[in-house]
């Protein structure tokens, strides 16, 4: 498929896991892909393997928490390969469960810096950029929390709410000047950070939380966002979809 032919895509958190997969898939179709994360090492990675595969692509470090980052990678992209006219923001932290009464102020505000402020200064560069470059789409990647809450996560779960609205926002301001802006929410994925960090008996218990009494994979997210960032997606603009493998339904 060449679906993303003479597109250029900017893809946030791009150095593993679900960024990674959506930043492979994007050169596969013929995007050129500015992959961005905090560790150079890990965009570089991807970007080697998309060069490997005969595709299009080039490493930048980005802290998404700095506005001047969000700034930098775009006039980075514009000047490496012409133009853009896709964003995925993806990069988002976690932090240590803790109750809101007992909530590391740090913590909170280094959550938010990332998974809420990284997208809004994402946004604020990567809108006009698009507008400029004739239109495209973004999908920010928000999460199952952005629609059910979860004890102990004060703060993810807060910044992926939030990022459904500011969402929302984006596709009410610039649809009209052709870019559309969508919010993907996965469920529980299936990688090698959570398989470590759980027992198997923990990780059986979340597997039955779902419907699908199984995880998610990077492939299944990219899948979705790929749809949403195409042209097949033309009338589809502020609005969020689930992939949770019937995590939310119940």
């Amino acid at each position: 498929m060449t679906r993303f032919n003479n597109k250029v895509a900017i893809v946030t958190g791009g150095g593993s896991g679900i960024g990674a997969e959506i930043s492979r898939e994007l050169a596969a179709e013929g995007a050129s892909v500015v992959v961005t994360d905090i560790k150079i090492e890990a965009a570089q990675s991807v970007v080697d393997e998309i060069v490997a595969a005969g595709g299009h692509a080039a490493a930048f470090s980005q802290n998404t928490a700095k506005w001047e980052d969000s700034e930098a990678v775009v006039a980075f992209a514009q000047k490496t390969f012409g133009a853009l006219h896709l964003a995925v923001n993806n990069a988002g932290i976690g932090a240590a469960p803790q109750k809101i009464g007992d909530y590391d102020i740090a913590a909170w505000d280094r959550v938010r810096a990332v998974d809420l402020d990284g997208v809004f200064y994402g946004l604020k560069f990567q809108l006009p950029a698009i507008v400029a470059a004739g239109g495209g789409a973004v999908v920010n990647m928000a999460s199952v929390l952005g629609s059910v809450g979860i004890a102990e996560n004060a703060a993810y779960v807060t910044s992926k709410h939030a990022l459904i609205g500011l969402t929302k926002v984006a596709a009410l301001e610039y649809t009209a000047d052709g870019v559309r802006t969508n919010a993907v929410g996965p469920g529980f994925i299936d990688t090698p950070l959570v398989r470590s960090s759980l027992s198997p008996e923990a990780l059986t218990a979340l597997e039955s939380q779902h419907a699908s009494r199984r995880l998610g994979t990077d492939k299944e997210v990219a899948a979705l966002t790929l749809f949403l960032l195409s042209d097949a997606a033309s009338f589809i603009s502020g609005s969020y979809h689930l992939v949770d493998g019937g995590y939310s339904a119940q």
